[in-house]
């Protein structure tokens, strides 16, 4: 079981990259981009190819990572030039998408277990200074027996994430960052300030698929191999984790959002992984168990606030009564005093 949470821990902390991607389209730009599914084996593909072609690991990341900001402005430019329908243009791109990724990739599977990769680079140096071996003696000397090979790989995501949430977070403070903020509360409001909402959107969901293609280039290299069907069912993974980090850690302000879609989508691996460990429910339950999660995280918050809205107006009736009975003893107390002082 620890060894099993662990892993979630570190595929959380890389889907999280994913993650935030769908929090830019969704939340800020309040697009429902469906690109996603396709823009993440594009990223997986990408790098792969590049990979076994003999590339820089981190150089095939990186240009995963603008692949996937093309095929974003793609779907900004059906949307917004080609006036067609945001869900519908999503779908489009999605299902190109499908085939450019078996083109890019000539094949539905391209192995990379005996491939260098980010991640056994990073492995390496992450041994290389030598703080395994400090966390180790200190996990014994406390009495755990759980003993991971190596931290390098889930402290390093993590540090990865939270600099992309960093990052994030000062983008949409800047003017350009405000502005395709205030493109999805009110778009014909910052279009009355002469700014362009297509090339602010166009802009917005190449960002948020860029990230999305990041994190799948990086998923390709944690799991050793890049596959056409990867993808499937990755938007609702997006949206599971932004639903269940607001809901558990809320969304106030975008500081505070953006560390909670984090923490979803680890929180959203561990769930799943603890959920597997159920012996009626199977591997090939997973999509079932992403579903359920996605409709627990969508109904739990509003029955809460239903219970405490209840709650709040049960104190405001008993309030009123009292402050009824306060008043009415207040006036026959003044009644009586009169009655007395005439007399």
């Amino acid at each position: 079981m620890p060894t099993a949470i662990f892993g979630s821990i570190e595929a959380g902390a890389i889907y999280a990259l994913m993650a935030l991607g769908v929090y830019l389209s969704f939340r800020i730009l309040d697009f429902p981009d469906l690109t996603v599914d396709g823009s993440f084996v594009t990223g997986a593909s990408v790098a792969a190819v590049m990979i076994v072609g003999g590339y820089n690991p981190f150089l095939a990341t990186i240009a995963a990572l603008l692949a996937g900001f093309a095929a974003g402005c793609l779907t900004g430019l059906l949307h917004t030039k080609g006036k067609i329908n945001a869900l519908l243009s999503g779908i489009l791109m999605m299902i190109a998408l499908y085939s450019i990724n078996l083109r890019i990739m000539g094949k539905s599977n391209v192995p990379l277990l005996s491939e260098e990769t980010a991640m056994t680079k990073l492995t390496e140096f992450w041994q290389g200074l030598g703080i395994d071996q400090a966390i180790q003696s200190l996990t014994a000397a406390l009495g755990m027996n759980f003993i991971p090979k190596t931290w390098g790989i889930l402290i390093l995501m993590l540090i990865l994430a939270l600099a992309v949430k960093v990052l994030i977070d000062l983008f949409l403070k800047t003017d350009v960052g405000l502005a395709i903020r205030a493109t999805g509360d009110n778009e014909t409001m910052i279009r009355s300030f002469s700014a362009d909402t297509d090339l602010l959107k166009i802009f917005g969901l190449g960002i948020s698929n860029a990230l999305v293609a990041f994190s799948g280039a990086l998923v390709a290299q944690y799991n050793g191999f890049s596959d056409v069907g990867m993808g499937i069912g990755m938007i609702i993974i997006g949206l599971a984790s932004v639903i269940i980090g607001e809901a558990i850690f809320g969304a106030k302000t975008i500081v505070r959002a953006t560390l909670a879609v984090i923490g979803g989508a680890i929180l959203y691996r561990i769930i799943v992984t603890l959920a597997l460990r159920v012996e009626f429910l199977e591997t090939g339950d997973m999509k079932l168990i992403t579903a359920v999660i996605v409709i627990s995280a969508l109904i739990l918050p509003k029955i809460i606030q239903q219970q405490k809205e209840k709650q709040r107006k049960r104190r405001r009736l008993l309030e009123a009564k009292k402050n009824q009975a306060s008043n009415a003893y207040g006036k026959s107390g003044e009644h009586l005093a009169a009655i007395k002082s005439d007399s």
